[in-house]
């Protein structure tokens, strides 16, 4: 077996394993699986840290499952949590599992002729049926209260004296969480549960009642919680989340947040959200180091992860998307964006509203007099003349061109463009 251990070690995604987790996945194919919280009908880019480590254990010969916590979503983790959360009813839980498995196979290979195939589980469908009476006297009789207690999660709540403490349903999490891992171990041979570090205490609550209750060994393993190299919390933006579901977080967006990302990051994030391999991603650093200015590190690292995610299409898409503001893009590439790329990579630009009935309009009518791109005709003339308009990013040469119906974007939109930075939207209405 290849050392799935030391592969993450290297990569920065080991914070804390239990003794003897390394030796046992050396002895030959094993199963693991990472809980994934289903409180949105997507997964952001905080989860791909778990998602990663599953996709290695995968490519190293092993079985991942994906436990999809339908009961457990109902009550919500308090770790690393300073309030409550609100339940969700089993419907939306529904909807929500739906859309996460889709977002699960651009990761994992779920081909079940393969003998590693993944497999997507859902806590809710052991739990539904067992009753609360039955669980705390099978289960609840092996973990004690002061174990309990002593799990940093549930300190940190109780001791804060300005927040709202702690609920039973909450207290209760690790327990189910501990079953969970107690019920795979039994029924699907999952011998190691893997996470983020907030979550250790509920891990380990699981390997010790699989050994108080079956006298067996069981096994942990954590990653470090993202954080940025300015000490912000990873994956949030102006905007919120960043989403794998192109309706929430477009595939631009999705691309222009890993290429904007420092040198310092990047040099971080490339180990742990590519499959690229050391050899690989100590040559691009390299590279890198060599002329910072070309921010060639970010752009593979753009590239790995929005194709992962999105596909080759969506990457080229969002590339020529980038171009638009700072590359050499004509009126053809502007017009293969969709609407809503578009608004994006111009948003915040200044926009105007002209009549589409008012078209055919001479350029310079149209740039001075419909709208206020240009403060007079004679300044439109003077820039068209020495070559700074630009409409749909193609060169307006001729002080006597027409804007067109044909011109018009989407039916909706034109574009002007003033000098080389300086860019106006005019709403054509109908």
């Amino acid at each position: 077996m290849k050392n799935f251990v030391e592969e993450l070690k290297w990569r920065g995604m080991v914070q804390d394993i239990m003794p003897g987790t390394e030796e046992k996945l050396m002895e030959g194919p094993a199963s693991a699986y990472v809980g994934i919280d289903p409180t949105a009908d997507s997964l952001h880019i905080g989860h791909m840290v778990s998602i990663m480590i599953l996709k290695h254990f995968q490519k190293f010969g092993h079985k991942p499952f994906a436990l999809i916590g339908g009961a457990t979503g109902m009550i919500g983790d308090p770790s690393m949590k300073s309030h409550e959360r609100n339940l969700l009813d089993e419907e939306t839980l529904n909807h929500n599992i739906s859309c996460i498995k889709k977002q699960l196979s651009r990761f994992l290979d779920f081909d079940p002729e393969k003998p590693n195939c993944a497999e997507l589980v859902n806590n809710y469908d052991w739990m539904k049926d067992y009753s609360f009476l039955n669980f705390i006297r099978d289960v609840g009789k092996h973990i004690t209260v002061n174990y309990m207690m002593a799990k940093d999660s549930v300190k940190t709540r109780l001791s804060d004296q300005s927040r709202e403490g702690m609920s039973f349903t909450e207290f209760s999490y690790q327990l189910l969480q501990g079953y969970d891992f107690l019920w795979l171990y039994e029924h699907k041979g999952c011998t190691l549960q893997m996470g983020g570090s907030d979550q250790w205490g509920n891990i380990t609550t699981g390997t010790e009642l699989i050994r108080r209750m079956l006298g067996k060994e069981a096994f942990a393993l954590t990653c470090p919680l993202m954080k940025k190299s300015d000490g912000k919390k990873f994956g949030k933006t102006e905007n919120g989340n960043i989403w794998l579901d192109p309706e929430k977080t477009s595939p631009y967006e999705f691309y222009q947040f890993w290429l904007n990302v420092t040198d310092e990051d990047a040099e971080k994030y490339i180990k742990i959200f590519t499959m690229l391999s050391k050899e690989e991603i100590e040559e691009a650093v390299t590279e890198h180091r060599q002329d910072p200015g070309q921010r060639k590190l970010q752009k593979l690292l753009a590239k790995e992860v929005t194709v992962m995610v999105h596909g080759e299409r969506e990457y080229d898409n969002a590339v020529s998307a980038s171009k638009m503001l700072f590359g050499n893009s004509d009126s053809s590439a502007l017009r293969k964006l969709d609407e809503r790329t578009f608004l994006q990579v111009f948003s915040g630009v200044p926009t105007f509203e002209v009549k589409a009935d008012e078209l055919p309009c001479n350029i310079i009518d149209f740039l001075a007099v419909k709208t206020s791109v240009f403060p007079s005709k004679g300044e439109c003339r003077k820039m068209i003349q020495s070559n700074g308009v630009s409409i749909n990013k193609d060169k307006v040469t001729d002080i006597d061109a027409e804007i067109k119906p044909e011109d018009v974007i989407d039916g909706k939109y034109v574009l002007a463009q003033k000098g080389k930075k300086n860019y106006f939207i005019i709403n054509i209405i109908r």
